[in-house]
């Protein structure tokens, strides 16, 4: 955790970007599928790099690295497809997503389980990781509601996700400035 408390800025980063891209994708609702497969990858880019990062901090002070490493490497990946596949459809896209948010979501709750033993704030970390599940479940069971729906519902997802890791950056922070200097 204290590794995770230097590095409260990664976490809040990547709040910033999540609402950013919630916030995009409800103001633009008349967006192109297009738009929205380059926009939920640079999305899903950015989340995995900046997870990737965490976890090579988190490894090189020996803490636990592999939830954080996998979290990312599937958002670089979730990411790259987007990109590499444009013709994507709705549908296809949907469930990418969806299958996205349910392995990240599961990522955070097993890394918010193992950090529960170091300290505090992994409760945010784990309610992020339960929203992410239950979204990409709700992805799977209603498929047809159509793309302006999908697209509320992911703007909505992300803007509450990019708080919950806002929260979370800035537990972490204040856990950094109540301990000692090293």
């Amino acid at each position: 955790m204290l590794a995770l408390s230097r590095n409260w800025w990664a976490v809040a980063v990547r709040g910033v970007v999540a609402i950013l891209f919630g916030l995009a994708a409800l103001v633009w609702p008349d967006v192109t599928l297009a738009f929205l497969i380059a926009l939920f990858g640079v999305y899903a880019l950015l989340d995995g790099i900046f997870a990737i990062v965490a976890a090579f901090r988190a490894a090189r002070r020996d803490l636990r690295w592999g939830p954080l490493a996998f979290e990312g490497v599937l958002g670089i990946l979730a990411g790259l497809a987007a990109f590499v596949w444009p013709s994507l459809t709705a549908l296809a896209l949907l469930y990418l997503i969806a299958a996205w948010a349910i392995v990240t979501g599961l990522a955070e709750v097993i890394g918010a389980v193992q950090l529960r033993e170091v300290g505090g704030g992994t409760l945010w970390l784990g309610l992020a990781g339960v929203i992410s599940i239950i979204f990409g479940v709700l992805l799977i069971l209603f498929p047809s509601s159509g793309a302006l729906a999908v697209l509320w519902v992911i703007g909505v997802y992300a803007i509450v996700f990019g708080i919950l890791l806002l929260v979370l950056a800035w537990q972490l922070r204040s856990m950094g400035e109540q301990r000692p200097a090293l």
